[in-house]
């Protein structure tokens, strides 16, 4: 499948310019990444040299076309018939040469482009080598672990006991991995959305209520296509996706978009409902609420300025960390190596909360900054006071995915009558305990 990228612009020539001026470090920084195409790199910049060397004879065919016109007119004013006939059967001879100059031309750009997409963003120069979860490197911890007693029930048990979640029901309506909340279970569910949007509006995030089905244009602005096609659910019929976050439609507010320098940052929020095939998935990491095909997420998306990008992701990361604090969980922050980072990333910090009675850790938020990753394939550009149109910043975070919070939320706030609610979370839920 081809993806909306066939013509080469501007854009992506940032691209190009900087993997053919250094090609070394390239291929080191992807390597950090354990991106094993060092030939793809090469290939990229191999038809760079021909796609500019068949643009030069373009451009020389077109000078001496232009050249030819002036003198065969010149010629026709001094009467000179047979000269001037004769010039006109090069410049003939011009037309088809450039016509195939043209196809080769385009065809460069096609391969080009395909291989282009091919290549993940590169890691920040901070992002250390390592290929799983087990290298990542973690930067802070909070709270209390061992908070409740060696027979606490996990969530699931939990769910069951109190009506909260009936997982059963869900299978039977669509299948595994879509749960259905019943009651204050529902009712918790709502209270987080709430009070995680409101937060986010405190902290100056716009409310966005987006699409929750995007086009392709979409998905390959933010990377999503091609990487994580096998990943995303397709209304084949339409030609759409159903969106893995809101990251996706709320970045392409901005796609093909030049906005004004005093603007940035632009700060949006929004809370959706998101798919993901989840395709591979087994064992006990998708017992209960640990992995599912549809969940609730509050996402948060900055476009900034690319002199500050990196502080506004420490402030992000703060953030998210704020609302796990105020929930009362205890957490912890990794930053992620470069094997367990994703395609579009430079640099990401997950936020994972204890599970008391799995006795585990468990993720319910990244944040990342994508530097001009994304805004290079989607054309999300500002203006700076010279004019001139740059690339902007993109920026996001879960702030929070909503089933491992409540997994937590119920396993470490159990007693054995009951479950408490998070004090913050009373105003929203009307009730202290379930």
């Amino acid at each position: 499948m081809l993806y909306f990228c066939t013509q080469l612009t501007d854009f992506t020539m940032l691209t190009l310019t900087y993997i053919r001026e250094n090609r070394e470090e390239v291929v080191r920084r992807l390597q950090i990444k354990n991106f094993k195409g060092v030939e793809l790199v090469d290939n990229i910049v191999a038809l760079d040299a021909m796609r500019r060397k068949l643009q030069k004879e373009m451009d020389d065919n077109l000078a001496e076309s232009n050249r030819l016109s002036k003198e065969i007119g010149v010629l026709f004013k001094e009467g000179r018939k047979e000269d001037a006939d004769i010039l006109k059967e090069k410049t003939v001879t011009l037309k088809d040469s450039s016509r195939q100059i043209q196809e080769k031309l385009e065809l460069t750009e096609k391969e080009q482009n395909e291989m282009l997409v091919l290549l993940p963003n590169l890691p920040h120069t901070s992002v250390k080598p390592g290929f799983a979860a087990e290298d990542n490197e973690v930067v802070h911890t909070s709270g209390e672990t061992d908070i409740v007693g060696e027979n606490a029930l996990p969530h699931w048990d939990l769910a069951k006991k109190y009506d909260l979640i009936d997982f059963e029901l869900g299978n039977k309506i669509a299948g595994a991995g879509f749960p259905v909340y019943k009651g204050k279970g529902a009712k918790l569910q709502r209270a987080l959305i709430n009070f995680f949007l409101d937060e986010a509006a405190k902290q100056g995030y716009l409310e966005i209520e987006p699409p929750i089905l995007i086009n392709e244009a979409s998905g390959f602005g933010t990377g999503q296509l091609p990487d994580k096609e096998g990943q995303m659910y397709f209304v084949e019929k339409d030609g759409m996706y159903l969106i893995p976050t809101a990251e996706v439609p709320l970045t392409n507010i901005y796609r093909d978009v030049i906005v004004k320098e005093e603007e940035l940052p632009i700060k949006l929020t929004a809370y959706t409902p998101c798919f993901r095939r989840e395709a591979g998935s087994y064992g006990k990491d998708v017992r209960g609420l640990n992995r599912l095909h549809q969940f609730d997420k509050v996402e948060i998306v900055q476009i900034a300025h690319p002199d500050k990008s990196y502080g506004i992701l420490e402030h992000m990361k703060d953030y998210v960390a704020g609302l796990i604090e105020k929930l009362g969980l205890p957490y912890r922050i990794l930053k992620l190596c470069g094997g367990d980072m994703s395609f579009t990333s430079a640099l990401t910090y997950d936020m994972e909360v204890y599970s008391a009675a799995q006795k585990r850790w468990l993720e319910v938020s990244s944040v990342s900054n994508f530097e001009n990753f994304q805004a290079n394939r989607a054309k999300i550009r500002f203006k700076d006071k010279e004019g001139k149109s740059i690339l902007a910043h993109t920026l996001n975070g879960s702030a929070l995915a909503l089933p491992r919070i409540v997994a937590a939320i119920l396993e470490n706030n159990q007693d054995e009558d009951g479950i408490n609610i998070p004090k913050v979370l009373v105003p929203y839920t009307g009730f202290e305990r379930i």
